[in-house]
């Protein structure tokens, strides 16, 4: 029998707030790429984005660094990296999370890991987005290092992958992963939820919870944050072309 690929699972966004779901996407991932026969997963990264991404509501990085390692506290396999959210412009995070995949942390008798993207099925949607990618980028993403992309409900990735020549010509380094447990949950709706006072237990860790009431996170305010302001890819990627 073939030796697995040793594999580390990346995952990069806002985590704005972390959700369970966020955290599920990992198990879910790490079962489907074990069945391949192929994989031996050995580590998952969370990257909370930067606060010059720009996106409406970001809460400061501080905070959702703190909250990521306090619902990973039981995990004995996934950790956040924080040196994304120190950045002080959007940067691209890949190049920097493929150096650290090779640390002792996750080097073991399989020898140096992939790396690999870990993200919703949506993800592959904005790839679509004029101007938010250059064929360069997604080129490098899809085929140098790959998507694991778990889809939930009505979503077509498929199709997604389909409508983009440069995914289609890298439809062997996609793996999708289909959530046949319905969990809808939105982090929008998180937020959504916590500015009318409404709650949010079971959607999020106990302890996230009580990190957001103690230090008055996610209201009426805080939601209008870069409320009209593009997002740093866009503007950045403009400045570059």
């Amino acid at each position: 029998m073939a030796a697995r690929v040793p594999l580390v699972l990346l995952a990069c966004g806002s985590f704005n707030p972390i959700t369970n779901q966020h955290m599920r996407l990992f198990e879910l991932a790490r079962d489907h790429m074990h069945l391949t026969g192929q994989y031996q997963v050995v580590g998952g990264i969370i990257s909370p984005v930067s606060d010059a991404y720009g996106k409406q509501g970001l809460v400061s990085a501080k905070h959702r660094v703190a909250m990521v390692k306090m619902a990973l506290q039981n995990s004995d396999w996934v950790t956040v990296d924080d040196w994304e959210s120190r950045q002080p412009d959007w940067t691209e995070t890949v190049r920097h999370h493929e150096v650290c995949s090779h640390t002792d942390s996750h080097m073991g008798s399989l020898g140096a890991p992939q790396l690999k993207l870990l993200c919703g099925a949506d993800f592959l949607d904005t790839f679509h987005v004029p101007g938010l990618w250059r064929d360069e980028d997604v080129e490098e993403v899809a085929g140098r290092f790959g998507l694991v992309c778990v889809t939930r409900g009505g979503q077509q990735p498929d199709r997604a992958v389909h409508e983009s020549d440069v995914l289609s010509r890298h439809r062997s380094n996609i793996h999708l992963v289909r959530e046949w447990v319905r969990n809808e949950t939105s982090a929008t709706e998180v937020r959504r939820a916590l500015r009318r006072g409404l709650s949010v237990k079971y959607l999020l860790p106990d302890d996230v919870i009580d990190y957001i009431r103690e230090h008055g996170l996610y209201t009426h305010n805080s939601e209008l944050k870069n409320k009209g302001a593009k997002l740093r890819p866009l503007t950045k990627q403009g400045l570059l072309d």
